[in-house]
């Protein structure tokens, strides 16, 4: 069985990577609204997520606790203005489900920022909201985003669940890239971040169970860090987890002394913002696989014990 030392040691180390560079969760206010004023948006709502987890899983220590609530404070009161800026992001894109994306984490964390609130509702009324054109998994996430937000899903989530890729449960060697990141976040949305394994599907859970230790052994071998940990995080979603040994040493080997995790092979080399705007997402990750795994293996622990 996999260390459970060195898969907390590596959610301990990305959190004091991120809360290190914190100034990185940074908005753009004057950049042009056509090239798209949203677009840094993305890793605040990905920090608050991953933190959700974090007191969810209730198996960080006091110090990764600390740290956790001192980034959701920093980027909502700092980087967000206490939610203004999403309220700016709304205005100039009235109809895009980001700024609720990203709001409803801080929500469900104690936050609260009213404008955007009455603007989630307003939106989930119009068809054109419900039909915007996105991927089938991205779909997904949005009912399952308004189900927790406390309102109907437009489609109902079960609705969409047969239109992935991972519910055809389709020819395992044809996985690539972006077909993997596609399969991750349809198990993150289906098991709500790892909260309800049962949320799978019985038969795509076990085609994860008997395909995603020989995708995992790939994306090792290629040292596709960000993925990997994508998949290790998959792994502490199914019913049964592995928390497989080798993937997770070789994960942890390839973080960095300071907690940051390169996405591919090694570091990048270049100015602190480019090499944040890389490094920070396997960062994420590595928390993220490394809070569900550790309350996986605890999990086990206390049921082998009884």
């Amino acid at each position: 069985m996999t260390d459970t030392r060195l898969i907390h040691r590596v959610g301990a180390g990305a959190l004091e990577w991120l809360w290190a560079h914190r100034d990185g969760f940074r908005l753009e206010p004057d950049v042009d609204p056509e090239i798209g004023f949203l677009e840094r948006f993305k890793p605040i709502g990905e920090l608050a997520l991953i933190c959700k987890v974090l007191f969810r899983e209730g198996v960080a220590g006091s110090r990764q606790a600390q740290l956790a609530r001192q980034l959701l404070d920093h980027t909502w009161r700092e980087t967000l203005d206490g939610g203004r800026m999403l309220v700016r992001g709304q205005r100039i894109e009235p109809f895009s489900p980001a700024p609720f994306e990203v709001y409803l984490p801080f929500r469900e964390l104690g936050y609260s920022q009213p404008e955007i609130e009455n603007a989630t509702v307003l939106n989930h009324r119009l068809d054109s909201w419900a039909r915007m054109p996105v991927t089938p998994t991205r779909r997904l996430g949005l009912s399952a985003f308004q189900r927790r937000f406390g309102l109907t899903a437009r489609p109902p989530e079960a609705e969409l669940v047969a239109a992935t890729w991972l519910a055809g449960t389709p020819e395992p060697w044809t996985v690539e890239g972006h077909t993997a990141y596609d399969i991750t976040h349809t198990v993150f949305h289906l098991t709500d971040w790892g909260e309800n394994p049962d949320g799978l599907p019985p038969d795509v859970a076990g085609y994860l169970a008997t395909w995603l230790p020989v995708w995992i052994d790939d994306w090792l071998d290629l040292e596709r860090w960000d993925l990997l940990g994508e998949l290790l995080v998959v792994d502490a979603c199914l019913p049964s987890p592995t928390l497989d040994e080798a993937a997770w040493r070789g994960f942890a080997a390839a973080q960095q002394p300071d907690g940051a995790m390169p996405a591919v092979r090694t570091m990048p080399e270049g100015e602190p913002d480019a090499v944040f705007d890389v490094v920070y997402h396997p960062t994420l990750v590595a928390a993220f696989a490394s809070l569900l795994a550790t309350s996986r293996a605890l999990t086990e622990l206390a049921h082998s014990a009884s």
